[in-house]
C-alpha cells in the first residue's frame, strides 16, 4: 500500500491545483483570440396571441417569456426567477397553463397562446381580474397577472374533473375547495403574502361558474 506523507499546507495546495485544472477549458474546445463569435441560429415561427396571429423571426434559444416580453411587447406577463419557480410568467396555451420561461417560443407553432393582455381590459374586466380586485388579492401587483391566468386556468382544470394531490377520489369531479385551491395554485408565489385574499378571488369565481 503506497503511503503519502503530505503536510496540511501540501495537501490544501495540491486540493487547489486539482480545481483549477477541473475548471480551465478544454485546449481542444478553446476559442482562437481572432475566431469570429458564431451568429444566432434563426428561425421563423407563428402562433396566435390574445386572438391575434402573429409571426416572428427569433433566435432558436429564445423562450415564450421574451417573445411575448421582448418581441410582442406585452410586458403583463412577468419575469421573475426565469427558473419556473415563481410562476410570474404564467401564461396559457391552448387552455392550459404553463410557465413560459421554461419553454422555447419555436415549440409553440400553430397554439393558441393567451396572456393577461388577453384576458380583459380596463373597461371590461375578466371576473377573475375583477374579483382580485374586490378581495384585494394584490399588494406590489407583480405577481398578479401569472396569478390570474393560472387561476383562470386552474378552475377549468377543475371543471373537466383532473384531480390533484389532495382530491379524495381520483375517478369523483373534484370541488373548488380551499384545499383544492391552495393546492393548485402552490406554484404561483406571493412575496406579499397575499394568499387567504387570493383563495378568497377565486373561491368567488368558482362559485359563480359552478
Amino acid at each position: 500500500m503506497l503511503k503519502l506523507n503530505l503536510t496540511r499546507r501540501q495537501l490544501l495546495k495540491a486540493g487547489a491545483a486539482s480545481a483549477a485544472a477541473a475548471a480551465a477549458p478544454s485546449v481542444a474546445f478553446a476559442k482562437a483570440p481572432d475566431e469570429p463569435a458564431r451568429p444566432p441560429v434563426m428561425t421563423k415561427v407563428s402562433f396566435e396571441v390574445n386572438g391575434k396571429p402573429e409571426a416572428l423571426e427569433l433566435d432558436t434559444r429564445t423562450s415564450l417569456l421574451d417573445a411575448l416580453r421582448e418581441h410582442l411587447h406585452l410586458t403583463g406577463t412577468k419575469k421573475g426567477c426565469d427558473h419556473g419557480q415563481c410562476g410570474a410568467c404564467t401564461v396559457m396555451v391552448d387552455g392550459r397553463r404553463i410557465n413560459a420561461c421554461l419553454t422555447l417560443a419555436v415549440m409553440h407553432e400553430g397554439d393558441r397562446i393567451t396572456t393577461i393582455e388577453g384576458l380583459g381590459t380596463p373597461d371590461k374586466l375578466h371576473p377573475m381580474q375583477a374579483a382580485f380586485i374586490k378581495h384585494d388579492g394584490y399588494q406590489c401587483g407583480y405577481c398578479t397577472p401569472g396569478q390570474i391566468c393560472s387561476a383562470v386556468a386552474m378552475l377549468g382544470e377543475i371543471k373537466s374533473g383532473v384531480p390533484s394531490l389532495v382530491s379524495e377520489k381520483l375517478t369523483a369531479r373534484p370541488k373548488p375547495s380551499a384545499d383544492e385551491i391552495r393546492e393548485r395554485m402552490s406554484g404561483n408565489i406571493c412575496r406579499c403574502g397575499a394568499y387567504s385574499n387570493i383563495v378568497d378571488a377565486i373561491t368567488e369565481v368558482a362559485g359563480r361558474s359552478a
